[in-house]
């Protein structure tokens, strides 16, 4: 409380100013009502004495080397929370930054906010040149679920409130929220400031699917012979677990796991089709899509990777009904959230439901079996240097025995093989590249990850896929978070072995050969190991992992191993004109 000197009557007295709050602080108690206590960002103008008022209120403000890695750690820290994850930018080129991230998030339907500082409305209005002058709030727009300008401090409640319903209810995705630096100074009445601010009453409402809809699905489902269920990402984010696991063990039909939601049942579970994803895929005949959608990562649900055309009908759990015949016709739509239809099919079922054909359990079994005896050996090759299977295999073990750990993974050869490879056995432990299939989000990942849910990480990057985020090491080691980093190094991105046919400069997918990126580890006071075999990975990563500090190891890949864009080399052109001698 602040107080002036008043003169009454000659006789000096104290007189009282009423409280004041800022906008600053405003900010700051609105995401703390919300339950809101971490924030990842980079400083800067307009925004730096925002991030150190939050810390000074007990807040974690995690600081990054740049934006989009930060935007990256708030993303995932939604999908594992279901709270939004807040990143906090400067104007401009930092908002741009954070925007790679927001729009991912949007894409893959994580929670996220990302909150700007921005240059004032007046100046950008009339384009006069203001210190990074942009219309942010104009160009996030068409990237995320919503975006909002907040221009008076008695305001800031309500535009938090909405950024986070908004990034929450439905379908989840990323929310902007502009701050221009104006805001920040703004000064009113600390009781009219408190009465302002908003609680979010409960932002993500249960959808209840219709009666009829669940009638429709299980009718659908009494009919098939060969039904499989797949599970996507979404149902991790849902933290349906029980129900899910009981409707797969009920039901009896196998399933195949989209790679973030391995785990929700472990993959060594009987009724676990991923070791036989393509047999299950193309003979199936019904299909169930719980949290997934039937986008390229699933071939759009037709081509070769299914049967005939028209021989396979599609069941979808949804909560955005025009996710609907995205791309084929889905005969039975289940629209509303994933829990409360997981649930409405399960009590459909009853204690008379007749599980699927024996057969069709004991084809998929047979091809599951296959494969992983045709895999074996690869997986069990001490030899030096290391093939991507060999490594992986290594660390197939490590993760088996510490399945509480967090796996951080990307990459082209390098993720496409892990995801088989590497099994999971609890919910959400497995964060990749998601829906977009982008690269550098490993660091931004395993430092969330880490803040979020207080358990070792395990971050397995390809060599180019480091490089995108790499420089967050310094993240990483300056709070000391209990993050083991793998690089899988092959001199290059897919192989370090293409050369120039000029031969002027290096082939355009081929870096510097034997780089040591453990050495960057150790520069910020991490721990490096720089490993040729399986056995030696094995050694470090466990060692790493035991003593819960900072470290990475460089692993020492074949240059010549790996194929070109990993599994999805038919999404790379090729030219098909052959230039004369």
């Amino acid at each position: 409380m602040t107080a002036v000197a008043k003169i009454v009557h000659n006789t000096p007295e104290i007189e009282a100013e009423p409280d004041l709050t800022d906008g600053f602080h405003l900010v700051i108690d609105a995401l703390k009502l919300n339950g809101i206590e971490t924030i990842y960002g980079v400083p800067g103008i307009p925004i730096t004495d925002l991030g150190r008022m939050a810390q000074a209120e007990g807040m974690r403000v995690i600081s990054f080397r740049h934006e989009q890695h930060a935007g990256n750690a708030a993303a995932i820290a939604g999908f594992l929370t279901q709270k939004p994850g807040i990143c906090l930018t400067v104007s401009a080129p930092g908002f741009l930054n954070g925007l790679t991230a927001l729009a991912n998030a949007t894409t893959n339907c994580f929670p996220m906010i990302l909150i700007s500082g921005s240059s004032e409305r007046e100046i950008v209005d009339l384009q006069q040149g203001d210190y990074e002058e942009m219309d942010q709030l104009a160009i996030a727009k068409p990237l995320c679920k919503a975006a909002f300008r907040v221009l008076h401090a008695a305001d800031i409640g309500i535009g938090v409130a909405r950024a986070i319903r908004a990034a929450c209810s439905g379908r989840p995705g990323g929310v902007y929220l502009d701050l221009p630096a104006k805001l920040f100074a703004q000064v009113m009445d600390a009781e009219a400031g408190r009465q302002s601010l908003v609680k979010v009453i409960d932002p993500a409402p249960a959808q209840r699917p219709a009666p009829e809809a669940i009638a429709r699905a299980l009718d659908v489902l009494k009919s098939a012979k060969r039904p499989l269920i797949v599970l996507g990402k979404g149902a991790a984010y849902a933290q349906a677990d029980e129900a899910i696991r009981a409707l797969v063990e009920t039901s009896g039909i196998p399933y195949v796991p989209m790679s973030m939601a391995k785990g929700l049942l472990p993959d060594t579970h009987p009724l676990s089709a991923g070791a036989a994803r393509s047999t299950a895929l193309k003979d199936s005949d019904v299909v169930l899509l719980i949290g997934a959608r039937l986008n390229w990562l699933l071939s759009h649900g037709k081509g070769k990777s299914w049967g005939e055309p028209g021989s396979t009908k599609f069941i979808q759990i949804d909560i955005e009904p025009r996710e609907m015949d995205s791309n084929v016709e889905i005969v039975a739509p289940v629209v509303g959230d994933i829990a409360s239809c997981v649930q409405a099919l399960l009590d459909g079922m009853g204690k008379g439901w007749q599980q699927p054909p024996s057969d069709w359990i004991e084809t998929l079994k047979t091809k599951r079996d296959a494969n992983i005896a045709k895999m074996a050996p690869k997986l069990m090759s001490n030899a030096s240097p290391m093939t991507f299977h060999a490594a992986l295999g290594a660390l197939r073990t490590i993760v088996k025995e510490r399945p509480d750990a967090i796996l951080v993974n990307e990459g082209a050869n390098t993720l496409d093989l892990a995801r088989g490879i590497i099994d999971m056995y609890q919910p959400r432990k497995r964060l990749d590249v998601g829906t977009w299939g982008i690269m550098g989000i490993g660091m931004g990942f395993a430092v969330a990850a880490a803040v979020e849910t207080g358990k070792p990480v395990l971050c397995v990057e390809g060599d180019s896929a480091f490089g995108f985020s790499g420089m967050e090491v310094e993240t990483i080691c300056r709070y000391g978070l209990p993050v083991c980093i793998v690089v899988f190094n092959n001199n290059g991105i897919y192989r370090g072995t293409d050369t120039d046919p000029t031969g002027r400069d290096p082939a355009t997918t081929v870096f510097v050969p034997d780089s040591r990126y453990d050495r960057m580890m150790e520069a910020f006071g991490g721990v490096g190991y720089h490993v040729t075999t399986p056995d030696e990975l094995t050694r470090a990563v466990n060692e790493a992992m035991n003593s819960g500090r900072p470290a990475l190891v460089n692993a020492v890949i074949d240059p010549a191993a790996g194929s070109e864009s990993g599994n999805i080399g038919s999404l790379n052109p090729q030219s098909g004109i052959k230039k004369k001698k």
